[in-house]
């Protein structure tokens, strides 16, 4: 039983980073823009309409706050972890050469929970906004081919169902990342600037529609609304309140996965163990600045209980920006904001199944799921069998699946993985403090012990349901670890495996940084 504890050597690492067939074209602003590209999306474009309505409120602006304040214990521990280990596989990889093989397995079972359900969140959203731009030219998609099976039945219909446009963004996203890294981050880079420009005129437009208005602050009164009880599709859960305001910041928690995104990129980073840690501390600053002050301008324009998916307005909280600026009688503000997000969201599903790919990539080179989730096309430089067999199951679970079910359980996968890099980083300076840290974590026994307590406070403020189902995730990850993964882990076979044979030799310096 001991040996589900082996560690992989760091001479693996050095090994799998001359070997790997990845090719090394992102600079620092190119990984920053990954960040940003990630992060400014999930939280603005998609989660602050469900925040606010079913959790709380105009105080939807302290949830973020929380989740920023959260988020800075972890993204100082990553960045730590990826001055040291240049390479794919982001918490994964960590804890491999750090605590051992089952643990690392238990955080790459969560990331793939947190990436692949992130992805799914994201593409429903799109289609939300997509639908919408089609209404602005005229164009009506019938509500069977819109909504998911579960949603559509509530809505009192009957009959076939499926989200199409979520289907179909996800294979077209697909087709850009099996063409190479390269052209991808360039694709990136422009929707970035994009979405940016569109936050900012958000911001500031929305402030002074909010400041001209008869009763500039009428939506924010009060700011922090009474507990109560949200019943939906049979299912009631709290809302509202002090602790609501905490379940809010658990919910969108998932929203800054994008510093996460950063560290699956390193092994195609030019400078890495300089470049991500950079990376993931700015894009993790620039964005909570962000979401903070969309989620005060949100609120004040649109009293959050118009976001109810089953009342007035039942498209708002999939399009909450676009469709706070419609009721406030804007709406050519509404159609820049509607061209930007389904722009936008475009580099939020790319990020994510691509840092989901990789970290696909770093669990398979070393066998713990199946090897053709490792082949790397030499030509593009990108594991392409590996993106197509994840465009297939996202497209399908995001065609079918309510977005509130899916949000919540990727914030249970990136609270558990940004818990367990806490523990693995202050694990490894103990137990390693020789290693050549290029960023070390300043008061590294605090910053650790608040990040671990303040993840696992957002894991149990997560809705029941989430929690359950995300339990159950786990407890099928153990299954799988002990009936395939163990079995065909090449550190349990007695080596590094064919990735790493003939390559025991010192890695060069040039070569890491």
């Amino acid at each position: 039983m001991s040996k589900i504890w082996v560690k992989k050597p760091m001479s693996a690492y050095e090994a799998d980073i001359k070997k790997s067939q990845l090719k090394r074209v992102l600079g620092k602003w190119s990984l920053t823009a990954i960040g940003i590209g990630a992060i400014i999306g999930g939280g603005i474009f998609v989660l602050t309409g469900t925040g606010a309505y079913y959790n709380a409120g105009p105080a939807l602006a302290l949830s973020f706050v929380i989740a920023g304040i959260a988020c800075v214990f972890a993204a100082l521990c990553y960045a730590e972890f990826a001055s040291i280990l240049p390479v794919e596989g982001s918490a994964y990889a960590y804890a491999y050469g750090t605590v051992g093989e089952i643990f690392a397995w238990i955080i790459g079972w969560g990331l793939i929970l947190e990436y692949a359900m992130g992805s799914m969140t994201v593409a429903v959203s799109w289609s939300g906004y997509f639908a919408k731009l089609l209404k602005m030219f005229g164009l009506h998609l019938p509500a069977y081919l819109t909504t998911d099976p579960q949603t559509y039945i509530a809505a009192g219909n009957s009959g076939f169902s499926m989200n199409l446009p979520a289907f179909l963004i996800v294979f077209f996203v697909i087709s850009i990342l099996v063409r190479g890294t390269k052209g991808a981050a360039k694709a990136n880079n422009f929707i970035v600037v994009l979405k940016v420009s569109a936050i900012i005129f958000v911001i500031i437009a929305g402030a002074f529609i909010i400041l001209n208005s008869a009763e500039p602050f009428k939506n924010w009164i009060p700011f922090i609304p009474e507990p109560t009880t949200i019943t939906e599709n049979g299912v009631s859960h709290s809302a509202y309140g002090i602790a609501g305001v905490v379940a809010g910041a658990s919910a969108i928690f998932f929203a800054y996965v994008g510093f996460d995104a950063v560290s699956t990129q390193a092994g195609e980073a030019i400078n890495p163990k300089k470049d991500v840690p950079f990376a993931i501390i700015a894009s993790l600053i620039i964005c909570t600045l962000l979401y903070i002050l969309v989620s005060l301008v949100l609120t004040g324009m649109m009293h959050y209980t118009d976001f109810n998916p089953l009342g007035k307005y039942p498209d708002a909280i999939k399009a909450p920006v676009a469709y706070a600026f419609d009721i406030a009688g804007y709406a050519w503000a509404g159609y820049i904001i509607t061209i930007a997000a389904t722009v936008g969201l475009i580099s939020v599903l790319m990020v994510m199944i691509m840092g989901q790919s990789r970290i696909f990539l770093g669990m398979s080179k070393d066998g713990l799921i199946p090897a053709t989730f490792s082949k790397v096309n030499p030509k593009t430089g990108v594991p392409t069998k590996n993106l197509l067999i994840l465009g297939v199951v996202i497209a399908i679970v995001a065609s079918l699946t309510p977005i509130n079910d899916l949000a919540h359980m990727t914030s249970f996968g990136t609270l558990f993985a940004f818990t367990m890099v806490c523990v693995a980083v202050w694990v490894l300076r103990v137990k390693e403090p020789a290693l050549q840290r290029n960023f070390k974590v300043p008061a590294l026994p605090l910053i650790a012990c608040l990040g671990i307590a303040i993840n696992v406070y957002l894991i149990f403020n997560l809705s029941k349901e989430a929690q359950m189902y995300s339990f159950a995730w786990l407890i099928i990850g153990f299954f799988v670890y002990f009936l395939y993964s163990k079995k065909h882990s090449k550190l349990q076979n007695g080596g590094y495996g064919e990735t790493f044979k003939a390559e025991q030799e010192p890695l060069e310096k040039h070569d890491l940084d």
